[in-house]
């Protein structure tokens, strides 16, 4: 009787003991898993990969990026579906994003509400993260600024025959006249562009093209996007005879395009995903 209630005692204790050394020790340490987002970006590498770098080195969260147009990584969008990986879509222009509208999720109002209502997507889905303007280069050994026109469609005039310069492949170039079929209407559009290649313009593969040939004298003016030029005048010098105008009859010769992006419903980093779009819009970054 003795021996058994022994035993039973010894166990008890034993049981207390584990029990007591299980709450003592440290429970196991868990490392949280570092997220990857996926981006599907219409922008070029060369633009944007420095910011995503710095988003990536300010919150730990390693980003996967694929690069291609953004009309072809609209379409690849749309093919993937519901199974697509992409958690965002960086797009170049509103039309690309407008094609897979469909696909993405309504933005917090915390994101939205920091764009202008101009600038973002009018049922929450996407906002504009850059703006690039359309503007007209001119020489300014040729011309002043009070000799250009109010509004692009003045360049249909015959005297400006020759000295016009255009990039019509470029894709902002059509993004412009997208603009002026929203603006003008196809009739007025259609016009514009039959005015302008009876002017016989010099035709170029690009903006930066467009803008050198200005400033060597090559053709009077040209219709690229406004920054080309800074970037011209950083690594020439003020020196450089060109200068942007922005047409003060505004239309779509002044228009802005917005680059923009947003979060795709089926992504399973939105948190991460959202955090970027905070990080884009950001003052600070």
């Amino acid at each position: 009787m003795h021996r058994n209630k022994w035993i039973y005692s010894l166990a008890s204790l034993m049981l207390a003991a584990t029990l007591i050394f299980g709450a003592c020790t440290p429970a196991a340490e868990t490392t949280p898993k570092k997220q990857t987002l996926t981006v599907y970006s219409g922008r070029s590498e060369a633009l944007v990969k420095p910011i995503i770098a710095e988003f990536s080195k300010s919150t730990g969260i390693k980003v996967q990026v694929r690069y291609a147009g953004t009309s072809e990584m609209a379409a690849t969008i749309l093919e993937e579906g519901k199974n697509s990986p992409a958690d965002v879509f960086f797009a170049q222009d509103p039309g690309g994003l407008g094609a897979v509208e469909s696909l993405l999720m309504p933005l917090p109002d915390s994101i939205s509400n920091q764009v202008s209502p101009q600038f973002r997507s009018s049922n929450g889905t996407w906002v504009g993260i850059s703006g690039r303007a359309r503007v007209v280069v001119y020489n300014t050994q040729k011309l002043k600024e009070s000799d250009l026109p109010d509004d692009i469609w003045d360049f249909t005039d015959p005297k400006w025959k020759g000295r016009i310069g255009w990039a019509p492949t470029n894709a902002s170039f059509q993004a412009m006249v997208t603009a002026m079929r929203v603006l003008w209407g196809q009739e007025k559009t259609r016009q514009w562009l039959t005015g302008i290649q009876a002017n016989n313009p010099k035709v170029y593969p690009n903006n930066t093209a467009q803008v050198n040939a200005v400033g060597a004298g090559e053709v009077d003016v040209a219709m690229p996007n406004h920054y080309y030029l800074y970037g011209i005048l950083r690594d020439k010098g003020e020196s450089f005879p060109a200068r942007n105008y922005y047409p003060r009859g505004g239309g779509p010769g002044a228009v802005i395009l917005v680059a923009g992006a947003g979060i795709l419903e089926t992504s399973q980093n939105k948190d991460a995903a959202t955090r970027f779009l905070e990080f884009m819009l950001s003052r600070t970054r």
